[in-house]
């Protein structure tokens, strides 16, 4: 490995017309890691996202993903990269055999090896027994899974994923989580925007909290709740940070309603 980082954002900004989305952001993810990027909706979570999947342009700023400059060498940073939107788009016309073939196909994967991991990817997936079914007979958990299986076939050393858990069962949300850990724990790095507080804080070894296009904290839990001076669950955190202590306050005040329900 001839790269410290897996991850670099320098200076990395977007604008649109007079307003900036995302102020200038530093960033650095290590290989090896599941790196949590979280905020509120309209925090600029998708946009950074967007750009570092290398579909939409910076305004200012370099990103490097493996040591690659990915504006000078976008295909190579690609070839590397595993990017699940949080809204994918399928061919539902396709098959699950026919769609995973149309991104070997992408990646230029030879025969033998497109047969060999969709062989083992979409049982692992729960679609073996739909390898040759419509995705439009798909539920939308079947499809997500799909599109995560789709994005694993040519075997990425970085996962970008928006918002994973959408639409997934318990069982499948269990699976996504070990498939991350076990990515993590096998080299890869996976950066990951979730809503999901509790993913975040089950799964990922660092996080950043993102708001109005700036990064409020950044480290590990602990480091997180030492910068937030609380010693709070992320959630509380969160929130407070966010800005959204009246939600908080009007959660605990519905707790305390039905526990006082619950009493008479």
């Amino acid at each position: 490995m001839k790269y410290e980082w897996m991850i670099e954002l320098t200076g990395v900004a977007k604008d649109y017309g007079g307003f900036e989305a995302v102020h200038p952001l530093d960033l650095r993810v290590r290989p090896g890691e599941v790196f949590g990027f979280l905020g509120p909706n309209g925090a600029g979570k998708t946009t950074t996202i967007k750009m570092l999947g290398g579909l939409m342009r910076p305004s200012r700023g370099a990103i490097r993903v493996a040591g690659i400059d990915l504006l000078k060498d976008p295909v190579a940073v690609k070839r590397l990269t595993g990017y699940i939107p949080d809204r994918p788009y399928l061919y539902e016309k396709l098959t699950a055999y026919e769609f995973m073939r149309f991104i070997a196909g992408i990646y230029d994967l030879a025969p033998a090896v497109f047969e060999e991991r969709t062989g083992r990817l979409l049982p692992q997936f729960g679609l073996g027994e739909w390898r040759d079914g419509l995705i439009e007979g798909f539920s939308h958990g079947m499809k997500q899974r799909l599109v995560l299986a789709a994005a694993l076939l040519h075997a990425p050393e970085l996962l970008i994923v928006d918002e994973p858990m959408v639409g997934l069962d318990p069982r499948g949300a269990r699976l996504v989580k070990a498939l991350f850990r076990d990515h993590a724990r096998a080299g890869g790095t996976v950066f990951l925007s979730t809503h999901s507080l509790e993913v975040a804080e089950e799964v990922c070894d660092r996080i950043a909290i993102l708001m109005n296009g700036r990064i409020l904290a950044l480290g590990t839990m602990e480091e997180v709740r030492q910068q937030a001076g609380s010693q709070a669950s992320l959630e509380t955190i969160f929130l407070s940070l966010t800005g959204g202590s009246d939600v908080q306050e009007a959660v605990q005040a519905l707790r305390g309603d039905r526990g006082g329900a619950s009493q008479n």
